[in-house]
């Protein structure tokens, strides 16, 4: 029977203890979508929109590698872990942007919850960039695409 990995005999929250485990090769995918309404996405020239707060890609994807160092301090389950490669990725799409986080660790867990974070908190940098010219932006599709390392693979359908 399949059992919460985070939730202990006596039905208390508890960190999963990894002392047991190989270190081998992790790696995790996520991706978000933020759409915008048109009067902002009429701003998007050549994957990027100069903002009176900076590049908004470019300073997405730097809180995207900050959120990914940050996701054990965010989420208090998360072993604190040392991350091999962070790769935030934005594109511009005909409604607004994809987001996509690849993140790579050597040890003992994975690094699902460090690219779900890292795609997440580029799209809310970009909200937070964007936001005094429309709050009419709508984020979603957050989701895990794959991992690899570990006991088990998973890829999205």
């Amino acid at each position: 029977m399949e059992h919460l990995s985070h939730v202990n005999e006596k039905g208390n929250a508890s960190m999963v203890d990894v002392s047991e485990k190989s270190d081998t090769l992790r790696q995790a995918t996520a991706v978000a979508e933020i759409i915008f309404p048109d009067n902002l996405n009429q701003l998007f020239q050549n994957n990027e929109y100069q903002s009176p707060k900076g590049p908004v890609f470019q300073t997405a994807r730097i809180s995207g590698i900050q959120g990914v160092k940050q996701t054990s301090t965010l989420i208090p389950l998360c072993h604190p872990l040392a991350i091999t490669g962070i790769d935030v990725q934005i594109e511009k799409t005909e409604k607004g942007a994809h987001i996509q986080c690849t993140v790579k660790t050597f040890g003992k867990t994975g690094v699902e919850m460090e690219a779900l974070t890292g795609a997440s908190v580029a799209a809310l940098t970009i909200y937070d960039m964007c936001k005094a010219m429309s709050f009419e932006m709508e984020i979603g599709g957050v989701k895990l695409l794959e991992k690899f390392g570990g006991k088990s693979t998973y890829i999205s359908k």
